[in-house]
């Protein structure tokens, strides 16, 4: 047994946290892979984290040792409870735990727009695509993620053509992801069903511009929405346009007329989106 799994149980018992499935509560037991997800977030001396889902704070306290601040957010009553009696014990000035849900997080309130920051977060699977739509389509972008997702969710996020979705699109129009490495199912506490994996994405320097990305999205969704369908038949009736008017501009982007959607690049959708954007309102 591992002297992580040790300590891990017995926190739990003493402060009476019980770990919640539904609240995606399985503890990282292997310090190897802390010091894996430290070394993949390059923190620097001045650099500004938000950490999300620090539970019992093995690796808020790495992240600690080499950043200038860490600002970790837990949803947790009882955990966050422990992590505050935990930072007041260590007088860790560099610290401060937010006890709050981050899809509700008030961002600006601890990091001023314009300052940099880095998130790195082992994230409730349930709330996977929803945080990665707010944070990195937001204003307020952080250069760089580091996440503990589950297996099946990163390899979505990293794929490439012909096995696009919908996820993988939005993922890369904003940054450019990579899966760092798998993490065994055997590495947690309570162990999970599925094993994880940490990816690391580095957002893009684009121009803010909500009105097209949104059109942008708009056109992916049509694409996206009967996965069985040919990419012409659901941009078609999505569009609500003469389905001759799709296939030529198809044609003009050098795309087969029975392709599927998610057999299209990023690259693809932006050309095609060009090419239709009068139409998509």
């Amino acid at each position: 047994m591992s002297n992580l799994l040790v300590k891990t149980r017995e926190i739990c018992r003493l402060f009476e946290i019980k770990p919640a499935r539904s609240k995606g509560q399985n503890f990282l037991i292997n310090e190897k892979i802390y010091d894996d997800i430290v070394n993949a977030a390059e923190i620097g001396p001045n650099d500004t984290v938000l950490e999300i889902g620090p539970g019992l704070g093995f690796l808020t306290m790495k992240l600690a040792a080499k950043a200038k601040k860490v600002i970790a957010v837990e949803l947790d009553d009882r955990l966050a409870n422990y992590l505050q009696i935990g930072i007041d014990a260590q007088d860790k000035e560099n610290v401060k735990i937010v006890n709050s849900d981050i899809l509700k997080f008030n961002l600006n309130k601890y990091i001023p727009r314009g300052e940099s920051y880095k998130i790195v977060a082992n994230l409730p699977y349930n709330i996977s695509s929803i945080f990665l739509r707010l944070f990195l389509s937001g204003e307020h972008k952080p250069d760089s993620f580091v996440l503990m997702l589950q297996k099946e969710v990163a390899e979505r996020i990293v794929a490439v053509p012909p096995e696009m979705s919908l996820l993988s699109v939005s993922v890369q129009y904003y940054s450019e992801p990579e899966i760092v490495r798998i993490v065994k199912a055997g590495n947690f506490w309570p162990e999970p069903e599925v094993d994880s994996a940490v990816i690391r994405i580095k957002t893009k320097d684009l121009k803010f511009k909500v009105a097209e990305d949104k059109r942008f999205f708009r056109l992916v969704h049509f694409g996206f929405s009967a996965k069985r369908k040919m990419l012409k038949n659901n941009l078609a009736g999505g569009l609500k346009i003469d389905g001759k008017i799709v296939e030529k501009e198809l044609e003009k982007c050098g795309l087969d007329l029975k392709v599927r959607a998610e057999a299209l690049t990023l690259l693809n959708w932006q050309k095609l989106f060009a090419a239709l954007s009068d139409f998509v309102l």
